[in-house]
């Protein structure tokens, strides 16, 4: 907002420069982005009369006046104006003046032959918006020549360019940034206090009907009449374009200066152009929203198509303006303009928000109405607005009528419990020069009551520190709700410059925390297997079972929360595949979520995908690929678990229908459920058209990392090896199929005990010789013993224990 500081000044005392208000305005929170000193654009400039203008000997265009500045010495000044003719008064730039605003500076001249001592201006060149081409004259009489022209066209100020913060709605008012001004400088308030307007009969045919009350809580439609449209008074048209508003003409401009003083908007009707849109005498002013298929054509001349979130101001239920937003074209002032229906209205913020993002149309109007009018001072705005019409433009109040829904006024202010010893428990020291202290009671309440809020003592807290209820004034009421609220103006009004600066303690090394040190050495283990990291959008398609959909997705294909990383891995390969990239071999790290009964679920997942071929090159095999087998596909998860010193645990499993049931298994850590390991379906196979041998995995990362230690996944440690050598035998026998080659493997383990190193499978065969429903095992057991080389006699009785276990155990039929 554009801050005239005469204005300001009229509404405030002002001791600062226009540089120290602007550095005390940005301190505060306000940031004065511009300084516009107009007093420079004319400093040199004065008042001069026109005595006597002759056309000039050598040019059609050009003529030569006789200029008298009041200093007892006629000048002689060429001028190519067409309007400059004999006794009007104008402004004259004097020799050695420097115009800024056309970087021109003044020196005798001689044009086409004729001297020249001076320059009579136009507004343009004083930096000045104007309509007229050519030089400007004053209409007053009898100015004092060679006096300055500033104060004349307003050019002895200086404007502020401030931005407030969105919760300030106040501070979008001349009568705010005053009060703010005071708040922080101490100076006197002087805000005019409009008196009562005399309505000379209130008796008419204008009545109102709001549909929709919270939309619009209050209204006040006032019928003028004897209306007298007319250029508005210099004053006024200065201080609308000092706030960088255009006059047009004085209902008009008072509308926009009652805007800018008080942030109020204000919409004046043309009364008979209403009567001609509604079809009849009596008027009924309605607000409410937007009808199918309506329009309007508003004042900037579009016709717009309305929404259904639009508010309306109807007139008999047609559509007039947009409430809060902009006016219609059919029913705006103009020069023949006689009466008028003044609107004075309070709309709420989130409708007129909604009903100017709908149309695109913002406006000075609906910019206040978006943060917040203030509601207590509706009626005094009004009057305001009234009292200038009457003057200005001798208007006659008829008739006024109020709609009011507003809450009791007992209730616009808020009663706010706020603490010194929280105060200063937030804000922390305040800086005494060469020591701190801390701010004290007289501070609070001079601040907070420069602000316009009523303290109210509540005696003292434990710490016999004061405690007040403090009383908001309604004109802050929409950004002073909490305590917390309070203890921010008391900083920004004390100064923050004004707190001890506390430095954070020195830093120290950093360190990676051991989850994430596993997890970096995870995806190195992975990708030292061929697998690539992938990742995936978490958001995907709706539909899948205990999905978490969004309330508000950008787009219905990213509208839910994945449950598993394997849906999106399958995809990717198919993508890869159809874009002529090969068979994928990845995996990736992410997110998963899922309702439950008790709420919303969230983990970490690893899962991968394997397909392709892993061997060295085509040229070995003429060409041939040849797919990745299961057990391939399970040794490059078993490589990274050894790398992680864990052991891990598959147990056939056919819960996921995505997966083949006869080859697919859980994988189990200490008795905990890790993940899924399996071959994808042949049905979806075909479906994606994916090659025969896909393979994919999907771990909880919450329970891989729970398993580890930090000493076995970070520090390796040294394993003593034996110098001895190593006694081996070979056991075969028939176990019946249901029996895994894990669960053997446990049972040998426990019965070899201290002397077996290791035990391994080497030899798989079903067919002829061997009974229905079995299969034939050998294992290979290796004994030593880390102090001495093992004899016969002390490896046999180890192993036939180990052959009487699985007899005993599982009933097989040995064959060696």
């Amino acid at each position: 907002m554009r801050i005239s500081l005469n204005w300001l000044r009229e509404l405030v005392e002002i001791k600062l420069s226009p540089e120290e208000l602007a550095e005390t305005l940005t301190m505060a929170g306000f940031e004065v982005e511009e300084i516009e000193d107009r007093r420079t654009w004319a400093n040199g400039v004065v008042i001069g009369k026109v005595l006597e203008r002759q056309p000039h000997p050598n040019a059609d265009k050009l003529s030569v006046c006789q200029v008298d500045i009041g200093t007892g010495e006629t000048l002689n000044i060429v001028c190519g104006a067409a309007n400059v003719k004999a006794d009007i008064y104008v402004p004259v730039a004097t020799t050695g003046t420097y115009l800024p605003k056309i970087d021109l500076k003044i020196k005798p001249a001689k044009l086409r032959g004729v001297p020249s001592q001076g320059m009579i201006c136009s507004l343009k060149e004083l930096g000045l918006p104007t309509d007229v081409d050519g030089i400007h004259i004053f209409t007053q009489e009898n100015l004092p020549l060679g006096s300055d022209v500033r104060p004349l066209l307003g050019l002895d100020d200086v404007i502020l360019d401030l931005t407030a913060t969105a919760n300030r709605a106040d501070a979008l008012s001349m009568v705010g940034v005053a009060r703010e001004v005071a708040a922080l400088t101490g100076g006197k308030l002087s805000i005019p206090e409009p008196a009562e307007v005399s309505i000379s009969k209130n008796a008419g045919n204008l009545t109102l009907k709001i549909a929709d009350t919270q939309a619009c809580p209050a209204y006040i439609g006032t019928v003028i009449e004897q209306v007298k449209i007319a250029p508005s008074p210099e004053w006024l048209q200065q201080r609308l374009r000092a706030a960088g508003v255009r006059p047009i003409s004085n209902v008009v401009d008072i509308t926009n200066y009652v805007l800018l003083e008080w942030g109020q908007p204000l919409h004046a009707f043309d009364r008979d152009r209403l009567k001609s849109v509604a079809g009849g005498e009596n008027l009924s002013i309605g607000v409410r929203f937007v009808n199918n298929g309506e329009s309007l054509k508003t004042l900037d001349g579009q016709t717009r198509t309305l929404a259904s979130q639009n508010l309306l101001i109807t007139a008999n239920e047609k559509p007039v303006a947009l409430a809060g937003v902009m006016g219609g074209e059919e029913t705006e002032v103009h020069q023949g303009t006689q009466s008028l229906v003044l609107e004075a209205a309070l709309f709420d913020s989130v409708a007129i928000r909604r009903s100017s993002r709908s149309v695109g149309l913002r406006s000075e109007a609906s910019g206040r109405y978006e943060r917040g009018v203030n509601r207590a001072e509706l009626e005094i705005a009004n009057r305001r607005a009234l009292s200038l019409i009457s003057e200005l433009a001798s208007g006659i109040i008829v008739q006024q009528e109020i709609a009011d829904t507003r809450p009791d006024p007992s209730t616009w202010s808020r009663s706010i419990a706020l603490r010194l010893e929280r105060v200063n428990q937030i804000l922390g020291p305040i800086d005494l020069g060469e020591d701190t202290g801390e701010l004290q009671k007289q501070d609070v309440e001079r601040i907070l009551t420069a602000l316009g809020c009523q303290l109210t003592s509540s005696g003292e807290d434990s710490s016999h520190q004061p405690r007040w209820s403090v009383s908001v004034p309604p004109y802050r009421y929409r950004d002073l709700e909490r305590e917390i609220d309070l203890i921010e103006e008391i900083a920004r009004l004390y100064g923050y410059n004004k707190f001890c600066d506390t430095l954070p303690e020195k830093a120290e090394a950093g360190y990676l925390p051991l989850d994430e040190e596993v997890i970096r050495k995870l995806r190195a283990f992975l990708r030292a297997e061929g697998l690539t990291e992938l990742i995936h959008y978490s958001l995907v398609k709706p539909g899948e079972d205990r999905n978490i959909v969004l309330s508000n997705p950008l787009f219905v294909e990213y509208s839910a929360l994945r449950t598993d990383l394997i849906s999106g891995l399958i995809d990717a390969f198919q993508y890869n595949l159809e874009q002529g990239n090969g068979a994928l071999n990845g995996f990736e790290i992410g997110q998963i979520f899922w309702q439950e009964e008790d709420g919303l679920q969230e983990t970490e997942a690893l899962a991968g995908i394997i397909g392709g071929d892993v061997s060295l090159g085509k040229w070995s095999k003429s060409g041939r690929e040849e797919p990745i087998t299961w057990f391939e596909a399970k040794g490059i998860l078993e490589s990274v678990f050894r790398q992680l010193s864990l052991q891990i645990e598959f147990q056939p499993d056919r819960r996921d229908d995505r997966l083949h049931p006869g080859r697919t298994a859980s994988l189990w850590i200490q008795g905990n459920r890790l993940g899924i390991f399996g071959q994808l379906h042949p049905q979806l196979r075909r479906e994606k058209g994916l090659p025969d041998s896909v393979y994919v995995f999907q771990l909880d990362l919450d329970v891989l990392l729970d398993s580890l230690g930090e000493d076995e996944v970070l520090i390796p440690t040294f394993g003593p090896y034996s110098t001895y050598p190593a006694s081996d035998r070979d056991i075969a026998f028939f176990a019946p199929v249901k029996i895994s080659v894990v669960e053997i493997e446990k049972v040998i383990t426990k019965a070899g005990k201290d002397l077996l190193e290791s035990v391994e499978l080497f030899d798989e065969y079903r067919g002829e010789n061997v009974p229905e429903g079995q299969r034939s095992l050998a294992f290979r057991l290796i004994y030593r013993a880390s102090d001495r080389t093992l004899t016969e006699a002390e490896v046999e009785p180890v192993h036939n224990k180990v052959r009487e276990a699985l007899v005993e155990k599982f009933g097989v039929n040995l064959r060696s």
